[in-house]
This record gives structure tokens, C-alpha cells and sequence, in this order.
């Protein structure tokens, strides 16, 4: 009987030992505006597969340059197409292995409940101060609201006005503690299950900028590392895109 029993407790120390030799751990860029849903994911992620993800966030632009110069990353999470077309281009990133995972949404927004209206109509009203967004050199994000503001013939009235902030995810704050009265921010940073979680806001129609198409690639430093390779197909899973769409981007065509 006590052989038996350690019979098991063998078998079962042996199955242990193989998972966690299979388990590894993935080092992850990712644009800020993707940083909700992507936690989510990568938790999910670890539940399903054993692997783990390293989360890192921040603008595309910087990480571009991170990489080029010996950043440590094995997968970039773009904001736009841009970076991972131009990390494959380089020879940073494999051919190949890129794929747009999620086009994002464009939204002015104010943590003041009521202050922007469903038409965007406050834009040309003047009626504030200081619009935030960010850098549109580095972001993605900036980079369609001042297409935004070029469309709709106000860049006279509003370029005086206009607050950069070096990232999505700085330009939300900025908004969000009264700094601006309002900013031009990612979608997902202020929605959830089809609803504005707080404050005011104008969703962008997308005919008035360039869709944001943001691409995920599989780095050169990953391109041995089971997790790299796992957490790329998990993206385009069902269970990731749910995600994905829970919090307003659309998925590709």
C-alpha cells in the first residue's frame, strides 16, 4: 500500500516537473491603449496554456526605437502597422509573423459628465481652455486626432489650445485629474461593455481618420520562445477577441 501510494506521489511529481519545464514566459510590448484588454488576456492566457507574459506599456514609437537598439522584446503589440511593418523591414522582426489584431477607435472625452456632447459640437465652440493628446510624433492616437481637427477645418482655433502628452495613456491622465477639460483618447481606456464607463464623450466617426490598424509581430529575440509563438495565436483565439471587443475596438476584415 505505501509503495503504491508513493508509486503516485512519483507520477504525480513527474507531471508537475513536465508542465513547469514546458512553461515559459514571454517579454511583451504593448501600446498603451491596449493595456486593459491586454492584461485580461494575458491572464486568461497563463490559465489556458501554463505560459506567462511580461506586460510592458508604453508608446509605439519609443518602443520602435527600443527595439532597434537592442531592447530586450519578443513581441510588439503596436498601436499602429507601422512599427511592426518597419521592424520586419529593418531585421528586427520576422516576415511573416505580422497580423492586425485590433483597429482601434478614436474619442474625445471629459471626466466631466454632460461637458462633451454626442455630436463633438463642443469642438468648434471654443468653449474650453487646454484639448489634450498625445504626441502624434510618438502616438498613433495624436496622430489621428490632429487629423481630426485638420478635417474638420479648426486647427486655427484649436492648435493654441492643444496640450501634447507623451503617451495614450498620459493624455487620459492629464483629463481625467481636470489638467485638460478635455482630450482626444483611445476608446478603450474609457468603455466597457458597450458603454462610456465615465464622464462625457464623443465617439469619432471613423470616415474622419485613417483607420487605426494595429499590427502584432513575433521579434527576432522570440522567435525560439514557445510563449511568443503561443501568445500570437492565442490573440486571434475567441476568447481573446471577445476581449478585444468588450472594450470598442473592431476587429480586422
Amino acid at each position: 500500500m505505501f509503495k503504491h501510494i508513493l508509486l503516485c506521489f512519483s507520477l504525480l511529481f513527474m507531471l508537475l516537473l513536465s508542465q513547469s519545464s514546458f512553461s515559459a514566459t514571454t517579454l511583451v510590448a504593448v501600446a498603451a491603449d491596449f493595456s486593459k484588454p491586454m492584461t485580461e488576456i494575458a491572464a486568461k492566457f497563463e490559465k489556458v496554456t501554463g505560459h506567462s507574459a511580461n506586460l510592458s506599456f508604453g508608446t509605439t514609437g519609443k518602443f520602435v526605437s527600443q527595439i532597434e537598439n537592442g531592447g530586450s522584446f519578443e513581441i510588439l503589440l503596436a498601436a499602429d502597422e507601422k512599427g511592426s511593418k518597419k521592424l520586419i523591414q529593418d531585421g528586427f522582426a520576422l516576415t511573416g509573423t505580422q497580423f492586425v489584431y485590433a483597429v482601434g477607435k478614436l474619442v474625445l472625452w471629459s471626466s466631466i459628465p454632460g461637458y462633451v456632447d454626442d455630436k463633438g459640437k463642443i469642438l468648434g465652440s471654443g468653449d474650453f481652455r487646454h484639448i489634450a493628446l498625445a504626441d502624434p510624433k510618438l502616438a498613433p492616437y495624436g496622430a489621428a486626432a490632429l487629423e481630426v481637427i485638420n478635417g474638420l477645418k479648426l486647427q486655427d482655433t484649436i492648435t493654441p489650445l492643444i496640450v501634447e502628452n507623451e503617451s495614450i495613456t498620459q493624455t487620459h491622465l492629464y483629463v481625467s485629474t481636470g489638467n485638460a477639460a478635455l482630450g482626444f483618447v483611445a476608446l478603450s481606456q474609457v468603455f466597457e461593455n458597450g458603454k462610456i464607463t465615465s464622464g462625457s464623450a464623443w465617439i469619432v466617426p471613423t470616415n474622419l481618420y485613417t483607420p487605426i490598424r494595429q499590427g502584432a509581430v513575433l521579434l527576432n529575440n522570440g522567435a525560439k520562445n514557445p510563449a511568443a509563438k503561443a501568445l500570437l495565436a492565442y490573440l486571434k483565439s475567441a476568447s481573446a477577441l471577445e476581449v478585444i471587443k468588450k472594450y470598442g475596438y473592431e476587429l480586422a476584415q
